[in-house]
């Protein structure tokens, strides 16, 4: 018998229309957090679905506002924005304790759901996690020219292999994110949490899930370095591991 799966939108806290698609099954659930510029149409998205899929496993993917089908302009998010979102699925969409499989910006986001929904959250899987991006960007990736721009226009764009148009970064993205910066302090998340990250990815530092894993109060953290591994894992053999990594994850919940 077909899975039941609805497509549709809710509303977000201050009424974005927030695109998603959930699957029916039984729990704990999976939540899907995409990265930046990034839709639910994407590889390791459909993936996960088709997995959660063949074990009858409650599955969800959605779209922050400006991305995909949801509502609003990518200039226009935030950090705090796209968290809201995120929140707004898991109390409005989903039931029951559910595992966050967040994938670049989306293990930032990840990491702040569990942190406000921790009686929520079962589990937590990062795929290339990259919390304070924003402030590795500012200081580390921008030069002199990156800067003046956003100092006198509110916004620069940056090339990026992920998109032929480059990234539009404003001011409002890189000042709102200080208000949730994570690696400079324990992170009160103890929930499982599984963290893979590719050795030869050049947008996110794989050290950066060492220090997660560093500062995470959680007992039960796993970090696994694929030493041929890029930032999107997409590869066949990636997403094997992905599917795999949850998994164990989810059984160690259930002994939790």
């Amino acid at each position: 018998m077909p899975r039941a799966l609805t497509a549709a939108h809710l509303s977000s806290t201050d009424g974005a229309r927030v695109a998603y698609v959930r699957t029916a099954g039984s729990g704990p659930g999976v939540v899907f957090l995409g990265g930046f510029m990034s839709d639910m149409t994407g590889t390791k998205a459909t993936a996960l679905e088709a997995w959660a899929g063949s074990r009858n496993r409650a599955f969800v993917r959605f779209d922050y506002r400006g991305h995909g089908a949801s509502s609003g302009a990518f200039e226009d998010g935030t950090i705090g924005t796209w968290l809201a979102d995120a929140l707004a699925v898991l109390d409005g969409v989903t039931e029951g304790p559910q595992i966050l499989v967040g994938s670049s910006m989306g293990g930032w986001i990840a990491l702040l759901v569990a942190r406000a929904r921790p009686e929520r959250v079962a589990g937590l899987l990062g795929i290339a996690a990259a919390p304070d991006f924003t402030r590795r960007m500012w200081r580390e990736e921008f030069g002199d020219t990156e800067r003046a721009a956003i100092e006198r226009d509110g916004r620069v764009t940056v090339p990026s292999e992920y998109s032929e148009e480059g990234y539009v970064i404003t001011r409002d993205l890189l000042e709102e994110a200080e208000r949730h910066v994570l690696l400079n302090n324990p992170i009160p998340i103890r929930c499982p949490v599984r963290l893979l990250h590719g050795m030869q990815d050049e947008a996110v530092p794989w050290a950066t899930s060492l220090r997660i894993a560093e500062q995470l109060e959680a007992d039960d953290v796993e970090t696994i370095l694929v030493r041929s591994g890029d930032h999107r894992l997409s590869e066949p053999a990636d997403l094997e591991r992905m599917t795999q990594t949850l998994e164990r994850l989810i059984a160690a919940t259930a002994g939790a």
